[in-house]
Parts: structure tokens; C-alpha cells; sequence
């Protein structure tokens, strides 16, 4: 039986990111909702739990909460931020909203002969809290502290229970990966021997075993999520998949075509559905984002449905959905960031049944997942689209005309980014068009025109991102071309915004 740790949902943002850190650390884990914890615990038997972040507060009424005996079963804790306040208020501790409350990177020291000391005296971390541990339960002692929090971490060996207040999930926290991985492989003794093949090889057997008999709709892309969803249930069930790639004309340039000649070399069984003015007349006059989303995702499942009478009866809707699309969509006591097409334009009486093969995995994981299945680079190593398209790329209301403005101008950001070798270290890169117009001159005549914004981030994950440095030679060879090349473009400009405050994509 494989090592198991199991992530405890109490809503926070950073959750779907603690499960990744663990599985960075090659020790499988799944995040589970607090209501269900403790019986998935005490039923499967886990190497270790992990209590997460949350925006509530303990001291409130009706706050998410699990069931002591939780801390009696011998499994080691270790609870994250309101996880930590959480583990102390159960066992008799107590917590209060301080007189200056930590937000941002704080500098904290740790005590000799601790979980935390093991790995860092004295350094930043990353705090995000409105309350704060002020008692510790009997038995527990501290193991770090800032200038204002006494408990910033704390500890009960004996109990194999540990707390932190800060985010050790987070990259701001130097220290934090180090400190997971002490709690996985000398706390909770996992064997660290969990990879993307043992992923596949396990998804592919459950799926034989689910979907046998049954007929599968894909929703294909091209994209790496679906794709590798695609060709896991094809090893599965074979010619029972039926994939439909429905080109909503939201593509990038020449896109359609690609993804077609490119899924051709897995013997998959595909049907191309150009449904681009279907589409548009559905978007005609909206401008609200997550109208747009729900729009669209409500489209891709009725165009399914349609193919799927053409197809014969199908049982099954197969979906690329990945960890952020569901942490990004509020689900469970998380907070609404944006809903995805996949998982949050469902009708509620669809006639097919949801299969999501990779909703566990990260992009980063996918990828590997699809180097195990033999999946070539030029599809495993593409950056990642959004479903919507270019849809969450245009502002405002959906035109024909504004579509080929961005269709070209994200063309020549592409082009330049592979003639720089950007392509390779930028995660991912893309134009956008924000629906502002502005004053500019050209040909010494006044012009009134599109101002279009160039996107590009580094991250690990998704989750956070920064703001690509790119060289200024770059920028304005791109800017000299679009401005030059694309009719209707007097101004270029470039998004220096992290994520968080900001999302990678602007709708």
C-alpha cells in the first residue's frame, strides 16, 4: 500500500498548493473537504494530515471544525495558519485577534531541538492571519516566534502534532519546502517512492474498470490538459472515446488546424464541429466576464450533446479538469476567484455523467503524467489556453473584428518570444486586448485606436505567478511590429502585476 497523506480542506486559497509541495516531495495526497476527513482517515489509513489555511476565524460560530478524536488516532498532524489555531483552540488552547495583525514576509527565530529549528534559526516568513494562537494547549511548546506572535509555530512531539502560523506551501517562505518534506520523511516516515507513472499506470486501471462498456465523449482542445485526459481513457477503453474538438472561434491563429494535424498521431477518433458564428451570436452584447464564462461553457456542453445524438448514445463527458480550475471556481468553502468553463457551466440536468482523470494533478503534473504516456513534447511542453479562449483575452464585448486584432497581434508575441528563445523559460506569454482606446499619431494624422497588452509570467505552479523580466530589445521589437502590422493598434503596453493581487488571466 502506497504512503498517503491527506490534506484537510478548511477553504483556504493556498490548499490545492500544500497538496502540491507534498507530491513535489513524491508522497501521494489527496485534498478532502473537512466534513468528510475523518472518516476518509480512519477508513484507508494515512501516513500523515495536513490542516490548511481558511478565511474563517475560530472564534466564530459555525467556523469549519473537525472532530477531536482526530488528534488521538496517532497520526501526525501538522496544522497550517488556521489549521494551527484550529489544532490549539480543539485541544484547550486559546486564540484572539492581536493588537497588530501580520500580513506579508515577517521575520521569525526558531527554537533548537524543534520541527521548524531542524531547518532555519532565524529567517522571513510569509504570514496572512487575523488571529493568532495567545495559550498553548497543556503538553505543547513553542518552536518559533515573530516580534508579535509568540506562537508562530508550536509543537507536541510526543502526540506527533505539530502547527505553524505562517505558509510554508508559499514560495516567500525560503525555508517552507524544507519543513514540509522534515514533517513527511521524519514525522509522518514516508518512503518518498509516489511518481507521475504510478499516476497513470493506477488512473488508466480504475478507468477500465469504471468505463467498461460505456461510450466516452472527449472535449478535446488540443490543448496539453485534455489531451493527455484523452489519450489516458483511449489506453483505457480504446475506440469507445469518441474525441470532438468544437472550434469556437476563439482560437488563436490558425489553432484549429494544428491541434487537428497534431492529435492525429494517437489514432484517436476526432470530429471537428466549426461552430465560431454559433458562438458569437451567443456573446453578441456582453461584456460582463463571468456572464462570457458561463456563456461559453454552457455552449461547449449543448454543442456536446448535440454531437452526442449525432455519435449515438453517449455515457460518459470526458474533461481536462486540473486542481486550479477547481480551486479557482470556489469549490467547497473556498472563496470565488473566477468560475472555469469545465466546472462551472455544467446544466444541472446534463445528460452525461463527468469523467476528470487529471482534477487531482497540477499543470506541472499533467505534464509529467503525459511524458509517461509517450505524449510528445511539442503537445506536453504547450503553454497553457484557457478554455474560453480568447474570450478572457478580449475586454469587453466579443467582436469578429477585435478577435483578429488579437489573433495577429498574439501571433507576432509568439513568434518574437521563439525568435528570442523565450518560448523555453517564460511559463506562459500572450497578448490581450483590454478594450481601450486611446489617442496616438501616425503618418502625422491623428488616430484614435486599440491599445493591446502583452501578458507574460514566470511560476511553478499557477497558483502564484510573477511578472516575467523581459529584456526591453524584446518588448520593443514586439511593440514596433504590432503597431506596424496589426490595422487598428496605436499603443502597446506591458502587465507588470503579480498574481496574487492579480490573476495571470485578466478575465
Amino acid at each position: 500500500m502506497r504512503d498517503t497523506v491527506i490534506v484537510v480542506d478548511f477553504g483556504g486559497q493556498y490548499n490545492q498548493l500544500i497538496a502540491r509541495r507534498v507530491r513535489e516531495n513524491c508522497v501521494y495526497c489527496e485534498v478532502v473537504p473537512y466534513k468528510k476527513a475523518l472518516e476518509r482517515i480512519k477508513k484507508e489509513g494515512v501516513r500523515g494530515v495536513i490542516f490548511t489555511g481558511g478565511p474563517g476565524s475560530v472564534r466564530e460560530a459555525g467556523a469549519p471544525s473537525i472532530e477531536t478524536e482526530i488528534f488521538a488516532l496517532g497520526i501526525p498532524v501538522l496544522g497550517i495558519c488556521y489549521g494551527a489555531q484550529l489544532m490549539a483552540a480543539s485541544l484547550g488552547g486559546k486564540v484572539e485577534a492581536p493588537s497588530k495583525k501580520e500580513f506579508g514576509k515577517i521575520e521569525i527565530e526558531a527554537l533548537p531541538g524543534t520541527l521548524v529549528g531542524g531547518v532555519t534559526q532565524k529567517s522571513f516568513c510569509w504570514m496572512s492571519h487575523g488571529d493568532q494562537v495567545s495559550a498553548l494547549p497543556e503538553g505543547f511548546k513553542a518552536s518559533a516566534f515573530s516580534e508579535n506572535c509568540p506562537y508562530a509555530a508550536f509543537e507536541h512531539p510526543e502526540k506527533r502534532l505539530y502547527a505553524v502560523q505562517f505558509h510554508p506551501e508559499v514560495e516567500h517562505t525560503p525555508f517552507g519546502s524544507e519543513l514540509l518534506r522534515a514533517f513527511l520523511y521524519e514525522v509522518c516516515g514516508c518512503a518518498g517512492d509516489w511518481t507521475a507513472e504510478d499516476f497513470a499506470e493506477e488512473e488508466i486501471a480504475k478507468l477500465k474498470a469504471e468505463l467498461e462498456g460505456k461510450k466516452v465523449l472527449c472535449a478535446l482542445s488540443g490543448g496539453v490538459d485534455s489531451t493527455v485526459a484523452a489519450v489516458m481513457v483511449h489506453k483505457a477503453i480504446g475506440d469507445n472515446l469518441s474525441c470532438v474538438f468544437v472550434d469556437h472561434g476563439l482560437m488563436r491563429k490558425n489553432e484549429g488546424d494544428e491541434v487537428m494535424a497534431a492529435v492525429k498521431q494517437f489514432d484517436l477518433k476526432v470530429r471537428r464541429v466549426n461552430a465560431g458564428e454559433r458562438f458569437l451570436k451567443k456573446l453578441a452584447g456582453v461584456t460582463d466576464p463571468e456572464q462570457k464564462r458561463k456563456i461559453i461553457g454552457a455552449e461547449f456542453i449543448a454543442v456536446f450533446e448535440e454531437e452526442a445524438a449525432k455519435l449515438g448514445e453517449q455515457d460518459y463527458l470526458l474533461q481536462g479538469t486540473i486542481y486550479p480550475d477547481i480551486i479557482e471556481s470556489g469549490v467547497g468553502d473556498a472563496a470565488l476567484i473566477k468560475s472555469h468553463h469545465n466546472v462551472g457551466g455544467l446544466p444541472e440536468k446534463m445528460k452525461m455523467k463527468l469523467v476528470e482523470p487529471l482534477r487531482l494533478l497540477f499543470k506541472d503534473e499533467v505534464r509529467k503524467v503525459g511524458r509517461a504516456l509517450g505524449i510528445p513534447a511539442s503537445v506536453v511542453e504547450r503553454q497553457p489556453f484557457p478554455g474560453p479562449g480568447l474570450a478572457v483575452r478580449c475586454l469587453g464585448e466579443i467582436t469578429e473584428e477585435k478577435l483578429a486584432i488579437l489573433r495577429e497581434s498574439d501571433a507576432i508575441v509568439r513568434s518574437e518570444f521563439a525568435a528570442a528563445g523565450l518560448d523555453k523559460t517564460v511559463w506562459q506569454y500572450f497578448a490581450l486586448l483590454p478594450n481601450l482606446q486611446s489617442v496616438g499619431v501616425m503618418g502625422d494624422s491623428r488616430t484614435y485606436c486599440h491599445t493591446v497588452g502583452i501578458r507574460a509570467v514566470t511560476t511553478n505552479d499557477a497558483m502564484t505567478a510573477d511578472f516575467a523580466r523581459m529584456p526591453y530589445e524584446v518588448l520593443a521589437r514586439i511593440s514596433n511590429r504590432i503597431v506596424n502590422e496589426v490595422k487598428g493598434v496605436n499603443r502597446v503596453v506591458y502587465d507588470i502585476t503579480t498574481k496574487p493581487p492579480a490573476t495571470i488571466e485578466w478575465e
